[in-house]
């Protein structure tokens, strides 16, 4: 019968898929409640245990006691209630024990649905805990089908989703085609878990390398850092614990065999090893290879630099598109302002002019403000009194008057640039206005009002002769 073979299922289920044994009997519990419930009404008071011993689970009916029966489902009259217990008293409640089988096919097929939700929810569990301690790995896997351009991935037990947003433009992929992808995340969401694969994230870079690289597996490279475009080009920062092992070298192996294979399975992602540095500012020297570094000014309070290259260099510093630069600045972690030598030496001799220019402020005054680094009339609108004390020759009240003088400069610097704008602004739409807005009339001979442009008339056959 259905009970004699509970706890053989039990045991099998609990082995087998996984699942808590008591977590599988409390279901158990209920869905023979439920089925009770559902033959006899659910009026009936039903107790459901499962009994350790027989391996069987017993159902109790309780009715209540009473001198005269209203409802028959849940009520018993004093003399029944004699019969079952000589010492019950009306208002008791007693409990009879209720022939499971006589629950028949609903019973079966509750405890059937409920076995099979819990090996599903098991399973479900199982790999979401195989899959949560493993984010950040890189696993393999075949291309099962595409979905509204995610691509769903087969990782054996369970599989895993590649979205749009995670994928190398211009990488395509077919069904059957074998995929490796980085464990971004790792959801438990109501319809089982999901694992969210990138193919993008910098992160994927460095396990590849850490893959192909034993000096980093072994920890005497490590990896500081790493930036990607993905698809197109990527740099990653090295550093070795060894002075005799070149972290770069163990990066690009004997012939460049070990980033090749990197570069391989980005499909031709082009990859910048390198070298790390303590100082950030060498360190960003090394980032803007192959370019050549003239000087670096370092502001720290924004965390950013200013690049000064030879003109020669500045294309090749700032990349195709601003690449180099914004990947540098990314692996980096400070804002990079990329400027040639003559743009510098422009913007510096400006801003010295503009010191030069305030009133009070000589020669002598500006190199003295030019060397406590105030380089321009701005710059000195924007310091504290406290500040400019500091600087030889400078006591409170003249701090404050050249505080005032610097502010009123940069005030009407400001209003003439937004004149300048006003005035092409208005010249633009009277161009504009006169070439599309006024269209000429013909007078009553069928003529223009505006003459036609000499350029626009025939050359005369004298004009021709005197040519030749």
């Amino acid at each position: 019968m259905f009970v004699s073979d509970i706890k053989r299922v039990v045991e099998q289920v609990s082995r087998d898929i996984g699942i808590d044994r008591e977590v599988l009997i409390r279901a158990l519990e209920e869905a023979l409640r439920s089925a009770a419930r559902k033959k006899f009404g659910n009026k009936l008071d039903i107790e459901v245990q499962y009994n350790d011993e027989s391996g069987e689970i017993e159902v109790f009916q309780f009715m209540e006691v009473t001198e005269e029966i209203s409802e028959p489902a849940v009520q018993i009259s004093l003399e029944e209630g004699r019969k079952l217990d000589p010492d019950c008293e009306v208002g008791d409640s007693l409990g009879t024990k209720m022939d499971a089988t006589t629950f028949g096919r609903i019973a079966a097929q509750s405890a059937k649905q409920v076995i099979i939700q819990k090996m599903k929810d098991a399973e479900k569990d199982a790999v979401y805990a195989n899959f949560i301690d493993r984010k950040g790995e890189i696993l393999n896997g075949i291309v099962q089908r595409i979905d509204r351009g995610d691509i769903i991935v087969n990782l054996g037990h369970t599989e895993g989703i590649v979205p749009s947003r995670e994928q190398v433009p211009r990488e395509s992929y077919r069904r059957g085609d074998r995929i490796r992808a980085y464990i971004l995340d790792v959801l438990q969401e109501s319809r089982g878990p999901q694992i969210v694969l990138s193919r993008t994230h910098p992160n994927f870079l460095i396990d590849l390398f850490r893959t192909e690289v034993p000096e980093i597996s072994e920890g005497i490279v490590t990896i500081m850092g790493a930036s990607r475009e993905p698809g197109v080009r990527a740099k990653i920062a090295v550093a070795s614990n060894n002075s005799d092992i070149d972290p770069v070298g163990a990066c690009v192996g004997m012939k460049g065999s070990r980033v090749q294979n990197v570069v391989q399975e980005l499909r031709g992602e082009k990859i910048d090893i390198i070298p790390w540095h303590l100082d950030p500012a060498k360190f960003v020297c090394n980032a803007l290879a192959p370019a050549e570094i003239s000087r670096v000014i370092i502001d720290e309070d924004n965390r950013s630099m200013e690049v000064i290259v030879p003109d020669e260099y500045l294309s090749i510093a700032i990349g195709k598109k601003g690449q180099n630069v914004r990947l540098a600045s990314k692996l980096s972690g400070w804002h990079l302002d990329v400027k040639n030598e003559t743009r510098y030496s422009q913007a510096m001799q400006i801003g010295y002019d503009s010191l030069v220019a305030l009133p009070g402020v000589g020669i002598g005054l500006a190199d003295a403000l030019y060397e406590s680094g105030f380089y321009s009339a701005e710059e000195i609108s924007q310091a504290a009194i406290e500040d400019l004390i500091q600087i030889r020759g400078i006591g409170e009240d003249k701090a404050e008057k050249l505080l005032e003088s610097a502010r009123n400069a940069v005030a009407q610097a400001e209003a003439e640039a937004d004149n300048e704008t006003s005035v092409e602004t208005e010249a633009n739409n009277d161009n504009d206005l006169g070439e599309e807005g006024v269209t000429p009339q013909p007078d009553e001979n069928g003529n223009n009002d505006i003459e036609d442009s000499p350029q626009s008339e025939p050359p005369s056959d004298e004009a021709e002769s005197d040519k030749k």
